[in-house]
Order: structure tokens, then sequence, then C-alpha cells
């Protein structure tokens, strides 16, 4: 094929175009079977690099994919503000693919690999881990440097920066039942969402040590569901405080219990665990875990260059200290 030319071999072998380069100009740094595909390609496509295509492959320009769930969320725009300006001082290009609820997942990260991106950053925590494991087995498949920004995953060779969400609910679950309170409830989302599950285990945790009985409440992201259940939930249950994953989630309790004479926090404690911008707009504010979000963008995107880069990388599981925030809901 005479017009054959690397693109063709990146997109035949299911590789990036990054992994093609290291192929033809560093085979070592590249594992065999991976290697074996791609000079199978080469020799089945009879490519022939010219001049012109090495200068393509060993070019400076460098992009990454940033697979995220919905870019208005307020966290969302907070972890973008931190990778794009690590991602200027690297002068790299950023392409943004949305995995809307109701999409196929799998489906988007095969446009994102068809897209030859030279690296991944994975925001989306909205997914069930039996889908999020699907897309990281995908992604290793094309041999593509992934990194989860804000996202928890047990896999010890999966990259992650995030916090340690089940020590930090834990500690605030303690705090809560050192104040007094024994009906505490974990606010969190119908679908069970990788990132929520460590979240939960930390609030259990702590639950079960004080001989308490876990108590779970799921409801939806939008509010106008979400305002049903709570009328309802609180005309029917006695509630002492409550942990919410997201803090819009939080605020919408905590203005559906004001609304039924539910004082806040005097009678209801309530704490978010974001502290977006949602949490200063409350009233009263709210009490939250202060995840270092932009930190954890831009720290992302550092790991990434590093693995873009083949540099030695001494730890895969970054966790960002963060603090707790003591404002007015507890």
């Amino acid at each position: 094929m005479a017009n054959t030319n690397i693109y063709d071999v990146a997109a035949q072998a299911k590789v990036s175009l990054a992994t093609v380069s290291r192929v033809m100009n560093k085979p070592e740094k590249v594992n065999p079977e991976t290697r074996e595909r791609v000079l199978k390609v080469i020799k089945e496509l009879g490519y022939r690099p010219n001049a012109i295509a090495r200068g393509l492959a060993s070019r400076k320009s460098t992009t990454v994919g940033i697979v995220m769930s919905d870019v208005s969320r307020a966290s969302t725009s907070q972890l973008l503000g931190g990778i794009m300006d690590i991602a200027k001082q690297y002068d790299y290009s950023l392409k943004l693919f949305s995995m809307p609820e109701g999409e196929d997942p799998k489906e988007v990260v095969k446009t994102v690999i068809a897209e030859q991106v030279d690296g991944i950053l994975f925001l989306n925590d909205e997914l069930e881990t039996n889908n999020l494991n699907a897309i990281i087995n995908n992604i290793k498949d094309a041999q593509i440097p992934i990194v989860l920004c804000n996202v928890i995953h047990d896999d010890l060779d999966v990259p992650v920066v995030s916090i340690d969400y089940e020590k930090a609910v834990y500690e605030l679950t303690n705090d809560l039942i050192n104040q007094g309170k024994k009906l505490i409830y974990f606010v969190s989302t119908v679908r069970t969402y990788s990132v929520n599950v460590h979240k939960l285990l930390g609030y259990e945790k702590a639950m079960k040590e004080h001989g308490l009985e876990p108590l779970v409440f799921r409801t939806s992201g939008e509010v106008s569901i979400n305002k049903l259940h709570f009328e309802e939930f609180l005309k029917n249950n006695k509630i002492e405080a409550a942990i919410s994953v997201r803090d819009s989630i939080a605020v919408s309790l905590m203005n559906i219990a004001i609304n039924q004479g539910i004082r806040v926090p005097e009678d209801m404690s309530i704490i978010g665990l974001q502290n977006t911008k949602y949490a200063l707009l409350s009233r009263p504010t709210l009490t939250c875990v202060d995840t270092p979000v932009y930190d954890i963008g831009a720290v992302s995107m550092r790991l990434l260059t590093k693995y873009m880069l083949d540099e030695k990388v001494e730890e895969n599981k970054v966790l960002l200290p963060y603090t707790i925030v003591k404002r007015e809901s507890n």
C-alpha cells in the first residue's frame, strides 16, 4: 500500500501514534506482545517510514484526551482548571470527551482511542465498577497511558490521583458520633458509582465500630427528583445527621429540612464531601471535606506526562491531603 502512513498502522494495530513511534525508534520500551502486533501490521501494510513520517512520529505536539461525565459540575470545572494550567506549560493539546448517563461508555472509549490521543485523563466518577473496569482494560489494550483523576480504583496497576475518601468519611462519621449523634444517614446516589463505594466504606466502618446501624438513603442528583424523595423521607424518619456524597444533594436536603421546620444544625447536622461553591452559597453554610480538586487535576496531568515520556514513576497511587472545613451546618 503505497500511501500507507503511520496513522494507518496505529489504527489497524489499535494502538496510539506514540506506541507506533516507540516500536520504530525505541522498541525496548514496548512490551513484546504489542511490539509484535505493530510490526506485523507494518509488514502487512507494507509501511515504510520516510523522513516526513519519522518527523511526525517524533513530533513535539502531544494530545491528551479528557473523559468526563458532565462539564457543568462545579468539581469538574475545578479539575479542568488544574489540568489546563499544567497542559499549557507543556504545550499540550486537549480534547474533551463527554460520557453522559445513558450513553454506552465502551463506545465513547472507542471514539477516544480512534482519535489517536497520546494519553488519557479519566475524570468520570459516575461509573459502576464493572463499566470502569471494562473501559480501563480497553485503554490498556490500546497501549495508551491513562490516569484516573479523582476516581478511585483498587487495581495496583491503574494510576490514580485523589484523596483517601474512605478515611475522610470515617473521620467525619466518628466526629458526629462523638457529638452524641446516633441516627446518622449516608446520603448517596441511586446508581452505585465506584468512588462512592469507598466513601460508604468509611461511614460503615465508623458506625459499626460504635455498635450503630448504618443508615443509607439513595436519591438522584437531579433536584426535581430528590426534592420529592427528601420531602417524603423527612416526614417519616428521624435524622440527627446526614453525610452527602455531593454538596448539591446536601444543600437540597438542607432546604427541604428547613422548609419542614427542622433546624440546621440544632436538630440535624448536614455535611458535604466536595466543598464546591454550593457549600458557601447555602444558608446555613455547609460543613465539608475540602477536596483539593484543582491540585488533583494538576498532579494528574504531571503524572500522565511521566507515563507518556516513559519516565520512572515512583508512586502511581497519589492521595493528596484533605481538610475538613467546619461551617454552620454542623
